[in-house]
């Protein structure tokens, strides 16, 4: 008869290795299932964190191994494998998580697998991928020392992004749909001040072009209809995130792949929890991921009393 845990946690970026300290000190007995080789998630490959209270200017990759460190300090049990689907025979009823390696059994569960880069969808990006296309500034950069670059987006990453390759390369373009930008208005004031920034407004990519490596864009001007061609050796995609919520649909409610789930992380089924960029929420931050976790444990221990 296998194992039975109090707790499985899906996932170990900050949502889950926060749950996993968290339940470590609740002494629930607890495993988290991981599919990647290292712990942190999203955050391994941010190059800078300035907004982590007491920790400014930490790397993204030194945070991650910091909160699996704490989680391990603690003797929290980690196990690489990757979740296909889960059996869950509702309240009170043992939850199964069948990964491709094993499956494993527990009272309850939390589900906090992040989320991943979303794509353009445009011709040349998936031929190009990891030939000038990218959607990590911060694990890719460092290969376009005094090239030309393009980041594609409007948002806190795309401007971060964009500034960390101003460092480097000899010109960057920041292309948006829009107007103007979503970034925080710190970050735009940053990427403004840079002389080798150009921002091209009201503009998309139709396409990625290049043979064997990116070459050039193909862009159109939403608001004309004007195209042009935009030499670059190097593009980086940050138009968002899409959830890693494939394996729970029909499982729990979703809202556009989003876990519907409130600051308690309880979702639609009981027993099961919803922690970090997986859940419907309004701000998607390491902080916030974080604090998933600990809110996580205080809905998990409740309902395992009344259960």
């Amino acid at each position: 008869m296998s194992h039975i845990y109090d707790l499985i946690i899906i996932g170990s970026g900050p949502a889950g290795l926060a749950a996993a300290v968290y339940a470590q000190r609740a002494k629930l007995d607890t495993l988290v299932v991981e599919k990647a080789m290292v712990s942190g998630g999203q955050v391994l490959t941010t190059y800078e964190v300035d907004n982590y209270p007491g920790l400014p200017g930490i790397g993204g990759y030194d945070l991650g191994i910091k909160f699996r460190e704490h989680a391990d300090r603690l003797g929290a049990r980690f196990v690489e494998d990757e979740v296909l689907n889960i059996q869950d025979g509702g309240k009170g009823a043992i939850k199964g998580v069948v990964c491709q390696g094993n499956t494993y059994e527990a009272r309850s569960l939390i589900l906090a697998t992040g989320a991943v880069h979303r794509k353009l969808g445009v011709p040349g990006e998936e031929e190009l991928a990891g030939a000038g296309v990218s959607y990590c500034a911060t694990c890719d950069g460092a290969f376009f020392r005094n090239k030309v670059t393009a980041v594609i987006g409007g948002g806190d990453v795309a401007v971060e992004d964009a500034i960390f390759l101003a460092r480097m390369c000899s010109k960057v373009y920041l292309i948006h749909r829009r107007n103007e930008l979503r970034a925080a208005k710190s970050l735009q004031e940053n990427l403004l001040s840079l002389d080798n920034v150009e921002v091209i407004w009201d503009t998309v990519a139709d396409s990625i072009n290049g043979d064997g490596m990116v070459k050039s864009l193909s862009l159109t001007n939403v608001k004309n209809g004007q195209k042009r061609e935009l030499d670059v050796q190097g593009v980086f995609i940050a138009v968002g995130i899409t959830p890693e919520s494939r394996a729970f649909e029909g499982l729990v409610d979703m809202d556009h792949g989003y876990i519907r789930a409130g600051e308690d992380t309880v979702t639609s089924a009981p027993g099961i929890f919803a922690a970090g960029d997986v859940r419907t929420k309004p701000l998607r931050q390491i902080i916030t991921a974080a604090a998933d976790g600990a809110n996580a444990i205080t809905s998990v221990e409740r309902y395992l009393v009344e259960n």
